[in-house]
């Protein structure tokens, strides 16, 4: 569960982590009028939605007076940064600025000990800094996942900043204090990241310019005390750095990951393959096996390109939905689907899939190929549905192959279908 930036600044207030002078939130124009008398000249105007690149969509401006202020708002509000909606801003000091860089802290997932990673390069986005200029980036990983940073790590990774920001070695021990609070917020929330990215460095100090904190939902429960503080009455769904897939698969209500990064630059040799699996448990089986298929079959042309689990039950405008996306993602040239009826039904599947076949025909939409296999739960009167609209609809849906029954194990109709895939591309495997 991702917190808003100033949800994030509050908790620092009470962690004793310096922030910029908070002047509220406002939600519109006139709400920002009616506080005009509090506010000091320059201050930063800031979207509040839970996803990054903020300032490079340009959510985020400095106003010099009133006047730009109110104008800016005006911009800023009702804008859409990655598909999400700018409801509301915060408004707060702009800090005179000698230095900038980087604290986070955050968990290995292999090992599951925790990292506590500093940089010289503020403001610029942690992944990069590691690519371009790995020598800015000193981390340190803490294999006893120590309630408190030991006294010779914060002094290290401090020492680290201080020699290479401008006025560092003047705030040597605020620098220190800033990442050990850091770690001990991380720590006592159950925080899967918190990261101030830019720590920025005043002629006074070290200032959160801004503040990111996501709680770990497995230990949501034990922070009714950080809800009641933030005023926070219902856990929140984790949206940060959402897909525009995924946000269509959220709001159609089906769990859905996409793999590959958005926009990604497609590969002219290479077979992309969806997957709409019957479960999770089958959804991650068709990512691994997919992929372990084109690497023994196919020489490695072959990529899955999602993560999708349908949920018990699935009404069959679901199950229509989650082929109609992967059909309108381009990247797509196969979809291989699997139903293994327990909770869900067959009949509701190819009701679904056949729905979504012919609607598309119908308004002229592409049509991605679909092979797989259904068995289990309703399976009689998914085939008698299955062999009437073939007959009714032959060229709706002469781009569908679903195999009925359990004759063929789920990784041999994966083959075939790959193998089918690339016929019709005329590649040679």
């Amino acid at each position: 569960m991702r917190l808003y930036e100033n949800e994030a600044k509050k908790i620092f207030e009470t962690a004793e982590i310096p922030v910029p002078l908070q002047y509220g939130v406002v939600s519109s124009v006139g709400d920002l009028k009616q506080s005009q008398a509090d506010y000091k000249f320059p201050l930063m105007l800031k979207s509040l939605v839970l996803v990054g690149g903020r300032g490079k969509a340009g959510g985020i401006k400095k106003a010099k007076d009133f006047d730009e202020a109110l104008s800016l708002a005006n911009e800023i509000l009702g804008k859409k940064i990655r598909d999400y909606l700018v409801e509301s801003l915060l408004i707060e000091e702009a800090v005179e600025e000698t230095g900038a860089c980087y604290i986070g802290v955050t968990m290995n997932p292999v090992n599951f000990n925790n990292i506590v990673m500093v940089s010289h390069s503020g403001g610029v986005e942690i992944e990069q800094v590691a690519r371009e200029n790995p020598d800015a980036l000193l981390k340190i990983e803490l294999p006893e996942n120590d309630k408190t940073l030991p006294e010779n790590v914060s002094a290290e990774l401090a020492e680290f900043l201080a020699k290479n920001i401008k006025s560092g070695e003047k705030h040597f021990d605020k620098l220190k204090n800033v990442i050990s609070n850091l770690y001990r917020t991380y720590q006592k929330y159950d925080c899967k990241i918190a990261e101030i990215n830019p720590l920025i460095v005043t002629p006074e100090g070290p200032v959160a310019a801004d503040a990111k904190i996501v709680l770990d939902d497995n230990g949501l429960y034990r922070q009714q005390e950080l809800f009641q503080l933030l005023g926070i009455s219902k856990v929140r769904h984790d949206v940060s750095e959402p897909t525009r897939n995924e946000i269509r698969a959220r709001k159609a209500g089906f769990p859905y990951v996409d793999l590959l990064p958005e926009n990604v630059e497609k590969d002219p040799g290479k077979l992309y393959v969806g997957l709409v699996p019957g479960g999770a448990g089958y959804g991650i089986f068709s990512i691994d096996e997919v992929a372990n298929t084109g690497d023994r079959f196919f020489n490695g042309r072959v990529i899955p390109v999602n993560f999708m689990d349908s949920g018990g039950g699935p009404t069959l405008d679901r199950v229509a939905e989650m082929f109609h996306l992967l059909m309108d993602y381009k990247i797509v040239d196969l979809i291989i689907t699997s139903r293994f009826g327990g909770i869900s039904s067959c009949d509701t599947f190819i009701r679904g899939l056949i729905k979504c076949l012919r609607d598309r025909k119908r308004e002229g939409k592409r049509i991605v190929p679909v092979y797989g296999r259904m068995v289990g739960t309703d399976l009689p009167s998914a085939h008698e549905f299955l062999e009437k609209a073939k007959r009714e609809t032959p060229d709706d849906l002469k781009e569908m192959e679903i195999i009925v029954g359990n004759k063929i194990i789920m990784a041999e109709v994966i083959r075939q279908a790959i193998q089918k895939a690339f016929e019709m591309k005329g590649w040679n495997v």
